[in-house]
């Protein structure tokens, strides 16, 4: 049986490259799936349903387009991998951690130490805090081969 991991989050770095070829490289049968990484694709998910009068329209809009593929993707996943970049606030991604909460969905964050204290909740709510992609695949591994 295929494990499906959804991996949400920050879309600026190459982690989801990591994780996957970790997995690949334990032998581990994981589907990974994800939201749209490309930014400027995913700031015009609502732009074929006509023009807005203002960004926020615009925003609101394209939000609700992606909600329908991230919802879906969360729903349909197994596990889900929650990261925190320094970078950009990821307030995406502290709704989905949310959205698994309320699903009972299990998760993990990805973030550094000096994040910690931001998203306590949220890693209260998790099964795991990793600060690396590493421990993610270790995580992984531990799920489907223990």
């Amino acid at each position: 049986m295929t494990f499906i991991v959804y991996l949400s989050g920050e879309i600026h770095t190459d982690w989801r490259d990591e994780i996957q070829r970790g997995a690949q490289a334990a032998g581990l049968d994981v589907e990974f799936t994800s939201p749209v990484t490309d930014h400027p694709a995913s700031d015009a998910a609502g732009d074929h349903l006509g023009a807005t009068s203002s960004q926020f329209w615009r925003d609101h809009q394209s939000a609700k387009v992606n909600a329908i593929r991230t919802r879906t993707l969360i729903e349909q996943s197994d596990f889900v991998v929650v990261r925190f970049g320094d970078k950009y606030k990821q307030w995406n991604a502290a709704f989905d951690a949310g959205y698994c909460a309320a699903l009972g969905k299990p998760y993990v964050t990805l973030h550094d130490e000096d994040i910690v204290h931001p998203l306590k909740e949220v890693d209260a709510e998790a099964q795991a805090w990793c600060t690396t992609t590493e421990q993610v695949v270790q995580t992984l591994t531990y799920v489907l081969k223990a």
